[in-house]
């Protein structure tokens, strides 16, 4: 589905979704614990969907009293006897959905097969096969197939923190059903902490006892059996920063529902859209929140002076490409950007002009054309604008109704 729109500011209000990362997480929890659990304030994005599917193959079941609400008959940590057979798992394109489930899946069930789409698997799985090659876990990647079986043991886990938080979150997930407690320690610097604050959360909310010194770049974990709970999602600063983009191109949004002392690292949107109001050369480091990028490029287009958002190699292995994605959307529209090995610099030009964007299947690119296209002087037409429904299905709705001219083409 492509999308014509016609530049015109926003103004209303409008409470973006819940946070994905949050209810990716309360799921999970919810389908490990012993017993009934409600998760409410769900949205029910193609991501949650996946970790919904993921979690009924560990065995949970769950229902939805009400279309936010999600109520969760776990597990109890252990799934039943399949006669050896491993469960699937069907991911969709959430890396999120497969990183966290694959620890879990090897303490809960010895081990499953997961699948997925589009560039999920290209994805890097490297420091999960490094600690398997020194436990004897098998495993095997064939095309869209990745296969685990074996077991995992109590004690200390050492990774590398500078890949992805993900690998930690599914570690945390894990290791409280293997009967002792264990201790997970980056190697190297810890980017995203925010993320492993988000997790530590959830697992204190289903009564895991977790100690968490990010300083000493370690979280230790104590064997437990996860307890139902009663909890509700907060609203997603990552969404949130695409409504502050478009205040800073000239709209009058008020944005609802926001937790300023929030664990989620995005909320930072704040602060460097305050720095990306005053003209001249500025930098950004977005080793703990590169899904700004977009938004912040967004911004940086339009204002006195060249920003520089470093630290973002990660954004290689997203939906898209997305320095190089981010980049051709800003010059798409009339922008000057430049992507580098990891990082981007976007020259700010007096106003953008309009054009043509590949939403190139990344929701986050459609979503910041979108915004973008709300402060340029002619039309803009992006490809692939059902992207969105990945993690933020009404966002054309929610367009609209700020007072956004936008028809599909």
């Amino acid at each position: 589905m492509d999308m014509r729109i016609n530049p015109r500011p926003l103004s209303g209000t409008v409470t973006p979704p819940p946070s994905k990362s949050m209810a990716h997480r309360l799921l999970i929890a919810a389908a490990l614990a012993d017993g009934v659990s409600t998760v409410r304030n769900v949205a029910l994005s193609q991501d949650i969907e996946a970790t919904l599917r993921c979690v009924t193959a560990l065995g949970c079941h769950w229902e939805q009293p009400k279309s936010d609400v999600v109520r969760v008959q776990g597990i109890g940590g252990k799934l039943a006897d399949r006669g050896g057979e491993l469960p699937h798992f069907d991911c969709g394109e959430s890396g999120s959905t497969l990183r966290f489930l694959i620890p879990i899946a090897l303490a809960a069930a010895g081990g499953g097969v997961f699948t997925g789409r589009g560039r999920l698997m290209e994805r890097p799985q490297k420091p999960y096969f490094d600690l398997f090659d020194e436990m004897g876990i098998f495993y095997e990647l064939q095309g869209n197939t990745l296969t685990v079986r074996g077991s995992l043991p109590c004690g200390e886990y050492r990774l590398p923190g500078n890949v992805s938080s993900q690998f930690f979150t599914g570690l945390l997930f894990a290791l409280p059903l293997l009967g002792r407690d264990s201790t997970v320690v980056s190697t190297t610097a810890l980017e995203s902490s925010d993320y492993l604050s988000m997790t530590v959360k959830a697992l204190r909310t289903a009564g895991v006892s977790v100690s968490f010194q990010p300083e000493r770049r370690r979280c230790r974990v104590s064997s437990a059996y996860f307890k139902p709970f009663d909890a509700a999602v907060e609203t997603d600063w990552s969404q949130a920063a695409f409504w502050y983009a478009a205040n800073f191109l000239g709209g009058d949004l008020r944005i609802g529902g926001l937790n300023p002392l929030s664990s989620q690292g995005d909320r930072a949107v704040i602060k460097y859209a305050q720095i990306l109001s005053r003209s001249g050369d500025a930098e950004i480091n977005v080793s703990g929140c590169p899904d700004l990028v977009p938004p912040l490029a967004v911004m940086a287009a339009v204002r006195q002076g060249t920003t520089y958002l470093t630290n973002a190699a990660r954004l290689r292995l997203k939906e898209s490409d997305r320095l190089k994605t981010t980049a051709a959307m800003v010059n798409a529209l009339g922008g000057r950007a430049v992507e580098g090995t990891d990082s981007l610099t976007v020259h700010g030009v007096p106003r953008l002009t309009g054009g043509t964007v590949d939403g190139a299947n990344d929701h986050r690119i459609v979503m910041a054309a979108a915004i973008a296209a709300a402060g340029c002087s002619g039309l803009v037409t992006i490809l692939g604008a059902e992207a969105v429904n990945k993690s933020y299905p009404l966002f054309f709705k929610n367009y609209l109704a700020l007072g956004g001219d936008v028809s599909g083409v």
